[in-house]
């Protein structure tokens, strides 16, 4: 019975424990509201404040579902700001450029703000921002789109086909950041074609940032 008492309280405290970690990972807060007391998770606190969160590589699944809120808020309100805040390493090139595309052409204004590191693709989601704010001790990188993997067990035409497409990927980059930027098509190409970082103050020299925030709002 003595035993079987400790492996309850063991089973109990193990509980308490799990349960307590997933309140860390997904804090919640209670609000007082006209219907009572009602508890939301952190992220629908943001969300219904207009502000979402990339903060991991870009793939399809994370790109659709930010494409998702995007389009919910810009339906709710066109006018009213959105804030996404980046820290993402990059991914996937069509992913990213679905991003990019429903930001830019989405007509309720986009603020980005990166909160870590904005790079390769998530440098790319940040540049679509009316507003793009760093933090002071971020970083942005950029450089040339590429292929992960190589031309394994490919035919001189299949990677040739391959190359081709890379290199209109490319173009199609260079455009956008030269467009957000100011800065001329040749400049940017020099610039990508190695992996080049910014801190917050080279960021708003190039023309990548718009401002550097020394405190929220």
């Amino acid at each position: 019975m003595a035993g079987r008492g400790r492996i309850e309280t063991c089973i109990f405290i193990l509980g308490g424990i799990e349960e307590m970690v997933e309140i860390m990972r997904r804090p919640r807060i209670i609000r007082e509201t006209a219907r009572g007391l009602e508890t939301m998770s952190l992220e629908d606190d943001f969300f219904q404040k207009r502000e979402i969160f990339l903060t991991t590589g870009i793939e399809a699944e994370v790109s659709t579902e930010l494409i998702k809120q995007l389009l919910y808020l810009n339906s709710m309100d066109p006018m009213k700001e959105i804030t996404l805040y980046i820290n993402s390493p990059g991914g996937e090139i069509n992913s990213g450029i679905a991003l990019y595309d429903c930001l830019c052409i989405m007509q309720a204004p986009v603020r980005t703000v990166c909160i870590g590191i904005a790079a390769s693709m998530g440098a790319l989601i940040f540049l679509a921002g009316d507003r793009r704010a760093m933090l002071p001790h971020t970083k942005l990188m950029i450089h040339d789109p590429y292929y992960a993997g190589g031309p394994s067990n490919q035919k001189p035409l299949e990677m040739e086909k391959r190359l081709q497409d890379l290199m209109k990927i490319r173009d199609t980059i260079c455009e956008i950041i030269s467009e957000r930027t100011g800065k001329e098509k040749q400049k940017v190409q020099e610039i990508t074609q190695y992996d080049s970082y910014f801190d917050a103050h080279e960021a708003l020299e190039f023309g990548l940032a718009t401002e550097i925030v020394e405190q929220f709002e």
